[in-house]
This record gives structure tokens, C-alpha cells and sequence, in this order.
């Protein structure tokens, strides 16, 4: 079976940012669709990957002469594997504002400093993050809500390359597994693994980082900088509560989720669908689908994310709040099917837990019935980006 190309929304974002700046810089985690995104809208460029010892060594021992060869610029992709290049790249961008570059890398932090330092005024950024339903809607009809969870959203799925058996247990192996040995000595890759399979189990709850050091027999530092070993590999995100000047009590301890559903499924050991429907952990993974399609909705637009979520010291909670200019925008995430008037419970009286203005409440689950007109929106997860920005 031919490969499917599937046209990502952030495509035309950046087509239009890259008419008023020399360089585009797109990060994103790995196998996600950087290559084929770029290669298919700057076919005109020459493309180099920097992956490649050959290309990377010539790149570095004669950065100039490398970087100017094509006068209409190139595509470097993996670009953090030569982070000097960039230095050079300024100059070039300065001189020869037409000339185009655009870069890509999987490493987040490493890739965004160097980019921050260097090339700051002269590129365009924009995180890629795994296929957002509406990108896959067509491709996906006849899958219920727990194929979605476990299949999770790699492109390589929907475009008929593999299948999650064994998709993720070689990405985790093949990808994973090396940043970790880049960015950290670990002596013990175990206690590593362990440690992310707790995260798994930790999907939509508050991050606390000196649980896991107990539970693992590690120091919170360790903790912490495995944390960040994930977040630069795009494998979790963390979701930052909601927080306002007042002497409310207000959580400061952030939500732990995961980039892909499928990826958690196969951390928590479940190996189907149909075991996932029973799982303990599916409120969570839907959730966690939720929460970062209204990221990928964001991100897409290449705007920087604005979701946030609340909880006070009375246990009141929102699971996820949108803020923008004029307002918040509260969020109820349930998995069922069917419909419950207490799933309005904590929206209802949210305006009396907030000192800024609320401008719009929803519901959204997994059932079929449907209601725009009351004070709280009932929506089906299908219909999610009809509120979302």
C-alpha cells in the first residue's frame, strides 16, 4: 500500500511566515512528520540532513562554503545536530535576507537556546506536534473513541507504515533511549524506564516530583532532570495551573500529560482497544487527547499555547481553562457516554473562582447528545474545535 501524504494544518502558517523571515525554524518530537512536511513545502530548496556524518562533517568544517552553495538557500533538517551552524546562518540572513533556510530538530531545549541566541529577529518558530483529529478526520472515520486512544496520532499509523505493537516499542527503544544517553549519564536504565512508566500512570494528575523519588529511590534532582529529558523529547508536557493575584489558595503544581495517547496506552501495558475500554486510565487518556488537541489547535495557528487548568485548596477544579483577551474559558473533560447534569457542577459556579471575566463554559465527552444554546455548551469530542481558538 502506497504511503498516504496527509496535509498538516500548520502547513500554511508557515508558507505565510516565510515570506517575511530569512529562516523558519520548526521543532517538534521525532517521527512526527518534520521531513514530510517540510520536503513536500520546499521542494524548490535542496535538502540536507544533518543526521547524515558526511553531510554533518562537511557542514562543520566549512560552515561557509556549505551554507552558501545554493543561492536560494536549503533545508537543514536535524539541525541541533550542528547547532554551530547557526552562528554562520545569521550572518548569511543578514547579507541575503532572500535567501531561505529552513531548519528542523527533535532536541527542544537545545535546538530553541541555540536558535534564541543566534538567530533572534530572523526566524519564524513553530512546534509540530503529533496529528490533530481534524487532520486525520477522513482517515479515521469508523474508529470509535478507544481505537483513537490507543492508536494515538503518529503519522506513520495514518499513513499505513506501521502499527502501534510495534510502533512504540521501537520508539522508545530506537529514540527515546538515545536522547536519554545524550543529554543525560544515566547508570541505570531501568530505574529510567520505570520512571516514565510511572509518568504513564500519572496522566492527568499533578506532577509531584518528590513522589516519584520515593517510590523510585532516586533524589527529587534526578527526578527533575529525567522530567526534562522528556519534555526536550517531546514525550510529556506539562500543563501549568491557573494562577491570579489574589489570596486565594491556588494550586502551583502543574498537571503531567503525555504528547501521544498511544504512547501512554503502551507504557501502561494495555494491547488493545478493547482492553483500553476497560482500563482504569481511560478517563485519564481521554482527557490527556483532550487537553492536547486544544494544544495542537494552538500550535497549528502558530500561536503559543493558553491553556491552563484550576484548582484551589477546597479541591474545586476545572480541567482545562482557555485565556485570552477577553477572558477564560472552562473546560469539563468526561470520557462517558452518557450525559450527567452534575458534569456542570464546577462550571456553574466557576465565575465565583475567578476574579477575570468568564466568557464561556463547555462540557465535552464522549456521547452523542448535544447542546449549544444553555450557559454551558454539551459537546460531543468530535466537535471540540468548534470552541477552540
Amino acid at each position: 500500500m502506497e504511503p498516504t501524504y496527509i496535509q498538516r494544518e500548520l502547513s500554511g502558517v508557515i508558507k505565510e511566515a516565510a515570506r517575511y523571515f530569512p529562516v523558519i525554524t520548526i521543532t517538534g518530537p521525532r517521527q512526527f512528520g518534520k521531513t514530510t512536511l517540510i520536503r513536500n513545502e520546499f521542494k524548490h530548496l535542496p535538502y540536507y540532513s544533518l543526521e547524515n556524518p558526511d553531510v554533518r562533517s562537511y557542514a562543520e568544517n566549512d560552515p561557509v562554503a556549505f551554507l552558501t552553495q545554493h543561492p536560494e538557500g536549503m533545508v537543514l533538517d536535524e539541525a541541533h545536530n550542528a547547532p554551530n551552524l547557526l552562528s554562520y546562518i545569521q550572518g548569511i540572513a543578514d547579507e541575503h535576507p532572500e535567501r531561505k533556510f529552513i531548519l528542523s530538530g527533535s532536541s527542544q531545549f537545545a535546538m530553541l537556546r541555540k536558535v534564541t541566541q543566534s538567530l533572534a529577529g530572523r526566524t519564524a518558530v513553530f512546534e509540530l506536534l503529533p496529528l490533530s483529529y481534524s487532520e486525520i478526520r477522513d482517515l479515521a472515520k469508523g474508529k470509535t473513541l478507544d481505537d483513537l486512544l490507543f492508536e494515538g496520532f503518529y503519522p506513520a499509523i495514518y499513513a499505513g507504515r506501521n502499527i502501534p505493537k510495534f510502533l512504540y516499542p521501537a520508539y522508545l527503544k530506537t529514540y527515546l533511549d538515545k536522547d536519554v544517553r545524550d543529554l543525560l549519564q544515566i547508570k541505570d536504565m531501568m530505574q529510567f524506564h520505570t520512571f516514565i512508566r510511572l509518568c504513564a500512570g500519572r496522566v492527568g494528575s499533578l506532577f509531584k516530583v518528590s513522589e516519584l523519588a520515593n517510590e523510585i529511590g532516586v533524589s527529587s534532582h534526578t527526578i527533575t532532570a529525567w522530567l526534562s529529558v522528556l519534555q526536550a523529547s517531546y514525550i510529556v508536557t506539562l500543563l501549568p495551573p491557573y494562577f491570579e493575584n489574589s489570596r486565594k489558595r491556588l494550586t502551583k503544581t502543574p498537571k503531567l500529560y503525555f504528547t501521544d495517547t498511544g504512547l501512554a496506552c503502551y507504557l501502561l501495558g494495555i494491547e488493545s482497544a478493547q482492553q483500553l475500554s476497560r482500563d482504569k486510565m481511560r478517563g485519564a487518556l481521554f482527557e490527556n487527547f483532550i487537553v492536547m488537541e486544544s494544544m495542537k489547535r494552538r500550535y497549528n495557528r502558530g500561536k503559543e499555547s493558553n491553556l491552563y487548568f484550576y484548582r484551589d485548596s477546597h479541591q474545586n477544579e476545572i480541567d482545562l481553562v482557555l485565556k485570552n483577551s477577553s477572558g477564560l474559558y472552562g473546560i469539563e473533560i468526561k470520557s462517558s457516554m452518557t450525559y450527567h447534569a452534575d458534569f456542570e457542577k464546577a462550571l456553574k459556579q466557576m465565575d465565583g473562582w475567578v476574579n477575570e471575566t468568564v466568557i464561556g463554559k463547555a462540557v465535552i465527552y464522549a456521547g452523542s447528545l448535544e447542546n449549544t444554546t444553555g450557559e454551558v455548551k454539551l459537546l460531543n469530542y468530535t466537535h471540540l474545535h468548534d470552541i477552540l481558538e
